[in-house]
Parts: C-alpha cells; sequence; structure tokens
C-alpha cells in the first residue's frame, strides 16, 4: 500500500503542483550497468502492485470490463462505470489517470539519465533506451484511448507538466509510433532476463501492431504482426488452454511477475468463491460460443450458491498459493493473429484473413476451418473472435466497441446503463482540472 501511495502522489504532484519527492537523479541512478537496470526494471515490479495493472477492482482489466458488456458490478465504487455515469470526482478515476503518468514520469527521467551518464555501457543504454520509450508508450496508448486527447509530456520537468494543455491525438498517437520504433530498433530480439517480463523488440512491434490496427493503417499492422507470427521457435499458441496463461508460456510476448510468493491479484479477484462483491462475469458472453469451443468450458467457471448462480472468468486458476506459477500476460500472440486477421480483412484479402481467424478457432476446439466468407463476414467474424478470445484482458473489448462505434449500439441497450455518446471518453478527475488551468474537461462531465 506504501509503494501504491507513493507512486500516485508523485505523478499527482509531477502533474501539477510541485517537483516529485522521488524524483530520479541521474548522477545517482545512472553509475553504471546494475544500478541504471534497476531503474526500469522497477517501473515492472510497480506494475506488478499497482492498481493500475494488476488484475485488483480499480485495474484497466476490470474498469473496462465493468465499463463495457464484460462484467457485472456489485460494488458501489465501480457503479459509475458500470452504470456510464463516470464520476469525475471518482477516487478509481483519479487512480487510472493518473498511475500511468508516473509510469512516464519515471520512463522521461530514465531517458534523460540515459543521455547524460557516461558510466552505463552502450548495448545496456540502447535496450534501456528501448524499454523505456516502450513503456511511454505502452501508457500514453491506454491514455489516448480512455480519455482521447490529452498531455503529452516527454520530460521530467514538473514545471511545464503541470500546465501542459491537450495534445491531439494524432500527436499522441505520432508519438507513440516514433517511440515504438526506436524501441524495436534499440531492444535485442531475445528475452535477455531469461523470462518473458522485460519487453525485447517483439513486444514493441506487438504493440506496434495494434497501434497500426487502431489507426487504419492495414498494411503496416499486418506487416508488424506477420514478423512476430514468422518467429515460431520463440512464439507458438498453446494447444492446451490451460496452460496459456502460465509463466514463460511460448504464447507470451510480454507478462508481468507477481510479488513474490504469490501469483496474479486477477485470479485472487476473479475467482468465485462466495457471493460475489465486486464483480462477476457478465452471462451474455455464455451464448456467444460455438457448440464444441472449448473456451467456454477452459476459460470461464460458474458459482452457485442460494443467491443465484454467477459465472467468472477463469483464464488465472490460481486464486491463492505461494507456488507461483501464473504470470499477467499482458500481450499474447493470439491478439497478434487477430490483429492480422483484421488488417487483411480490411485490406479485402478475405481468405488470407480466414487463415488467422481459423488458427484461432481451431486452437479453441473448432476443427471446421471457416471457408468462403467475404470481407464483410470476415470482419464480423473478427469481431467475434476478438470478444470470445480477449474478454476480460486489457481493456480489449471496451477499445474495441469504441473504435469500431459499436459502443452506443451494444451498450445502450443494456439493463443498468444510462448511456449517452459522450460516456465513450473517461472524465479528467476534478483535482486535476482545478489545479491545470490549460486542461480542459470531455464533454458531458
Amino acid at each position: 500500500m506504501v509503494l501504491l501511495i507513493s507512486v500516485n502522489y508523485s505523478c499527482k504532484n509531477f502533474l501539477q503542483i510541485d517537483p516529485p519527492k522521488d524524483k530520479i537523479r541521474p548522477d545517482q541512478v545512472f553509475e553504471n550497468d546494475i544500478i541504471a537496470t534497476s531503474a526500469i526494471t522497477g517501473i515492472y515490479s510497480r506494475m506488478a502492485v499497482s492498481n493500475f495493472s494488476s488484475g485488483n477492482y480499480s485495474s484497466i482489466t476490470t474498469i473496462a470490463g465493468v465499463s463495457a458488456d464484460e462484467l457485472i458490478s456489485y460494488s458501489d465504487e465501480l457503479a459509475g462505470f458500470y452504470q456510464a455515469q463516470v464520476d469525475k470526482n471518482s477516487s478509481i478515476i483519479q487512480l487510472l489517470w493518473s498511475t500511468p503518468y508516473s509510469y512516464i514520469y519515471t520512463a522521461n527521467s530514465i531517458l534523460e539519465g540515459l543521455a547524460a551518464s557516461n558510466g552505463v555501457s552502450k548495448a545496456t543504454k540502447m535496450q534501456l533506451e528501448g524499454e523505456a520509450k516502450f513503456i511511454r508508450a505502452f501508457f500514453y496508448f491506454y491514455l489516448v484511448n480512455l480519455w482521447g486527447e490529452i498531455p503529452l509530456t516527454l520530460s521530467s520537468d514538473y514545471r511545464v507538466n503541470r500546465i501542459e494543455g491537450k495534445s491531439s491525438k494524432d500527436r499522441v498517437y505520432a508519438q507513440i509510433i516514433s517511440d515504438l520504433i526506436d524501441a524495436e530498433k534499440l531492444m535485442s530480439s531475445t528475452y535477455i532476463s531469461g523470462e518473458r517480463v522485460r519487453p525485447n523488440k517483439w513486444a514493441a512491434k506487438a504493440l506496434l501492431s495494434r497501434v497500426y490496427l487502431y489507426n487504419e493503417n492495414w498494411e503496416l499492422a499486418a506487416r508488424e504482426a506477420s514478423e512476430i507470427i514468422d518467429q515460431k521457435t520463440t512464439y507458438s499458441l498453446i494447444d492446451d488452454l490451460d496452460k496459456v496463461f502460465l509463466k514463460n508460456s511460448t504464447e507470451t510476448i510480454w507478462q508481468l511477475m507477481p510479488q513474490a510468493g504469490s501469483n496474479t491479484l486477477e485470479g485472487g479477484l476473479f475467482i468465485l468463491t462466495a457471493t460475489p462483491i465486486f464483480v462477476s462475469l457478465s452471462p451474455n458472453l455464455i451464448p456467444l460460443f460455438d457448440l464444441g469451443d472449448n473456451r467456454k468450458y477452459k476459460w470461464i467457471k460458474e458459482y452457485t450458491n442460494t443467491t443465484g448462480k454467477y459465472y467468472y472468468p477463469f483464464k488465472y486458476k490460481i486464486k491463492s498459493s505461494s507456488s507461483v506459477s501464473e504470470y499477467y500476460t499482458v500481450i499474447r500472440l493470439a491478439e497478434i493473429h487477430l490483429i492480422r486477421a483484421e488488417a487483411r480483412a480490411k485490406l479485402d484479402q478475405p481468405e488470407l484473413a480466414l487463415e488467422d481467424i481459423n488458427v484461432i478457432r481451431k486452437r479453441a476446439g473448432l476443427v471446421t476451418p471457416l471457408t468462403g466468407l467475404n470481407q464483410n463476414l470476415c470482419t464480423i467474424e473478427i469481431a467475434k473472435q476478438r470478444q470470445l478470445e480477449l474478454f476480460v484482458e486489457w481493456g480489449h473489448r471496451w477499445l474495441d466497441l469504441k473504435r469500431n462505434s459499436l459502443a452506443k449500439s451494444v451498450l445502450a441497450p443494456l439493463k443498468g446503463k444510462t448511456w449517452q455518446e459522450t460516456d465513450i471518453l473517461y472524465p479528467f478527475p476534478a483535482y486535476d482540472i482545478t489545479q491545470n488551468p490549460n486542461l480542459k474537461q470531455n464533454l458531458g462531465y
């Protein structure tokens, strides 16, 4: 808890008032390779316990799942997201907003420190610079998709950052793409830690393929995805669905290591052993699976008691154990196949798109391949497979509904939702609006 407070406090000050108390001093941190490396690996350690990414009730996975049609909320703290009535004074919205900026601040500080350092070897400096740019791009991707136009801060100068106004989405995306192109050139093609917990060249390409897809640059999205899929000695889909989310699985492109002696908080939150107090899986997802789709049986379970029947995600299968076998999976190969399928469909290459669709379906146990679909039917099938393959993972469903202009048609009819078009973006935290005169509130709030 102390760590979470320090992360969020430093970010709040970074954006708004005083210089962060834990500001990285280049002369302290970058004396040699070991100390410099610890600065970047500290980001991953923080991510594994932070509210944004660790799978707790205020993580991007949970909040986006509640905002979309994946999760049902039973919590007063989540009610606004579930009902599409997000309060700009919500403590969750403050954390969801400020935590990514704390990582961006750290990444900026690392980049500045590396540029000024003479004590870090060339090879290490290249790898760390690549990782810092990857991290910055990763969090800007989420910020621009959750809030739209946002402040784009590229230094650790709090005096500039705290009054930074909004940048256009095009400018933010241009920076993301630039960072990822640099990152894939700078980072090693292997996993230098021995596990898949530090991003490499292929992780940068994976995120870049997603960014190109979101920007409708179909050719580049397909190209980046193909380069990853071609790395067959490093990446492959796992036939046994029970093993997809194990640590260092061959499907993993990037994972986060949980705290020592524990598995993921996602297992702890989602696996039900009593009436849910935070979330359960929407029963509306269940009928969407075709007969024989093993994802329905391997990745979803149900809990029944006197209060009713509840479904829950079962991708992570350990609720609590000191024997660590599961890591947080952030990016995996199945998404890359679906990115390439969508890009190929949009390029009017339905036969090629079907190759990737059928790879995903076959792994799910649907052995009869789909054939003869036109561009439109391919696109519909890809959206279905994204929903069934990537449910309750890092906000994919919420972002897919928004980027495909489906949020209103899908969410407005749902019971408990009071949908209006401005709900596709979250509000900026009220505190930040009062502290930064150049940060204007999103419409509807």
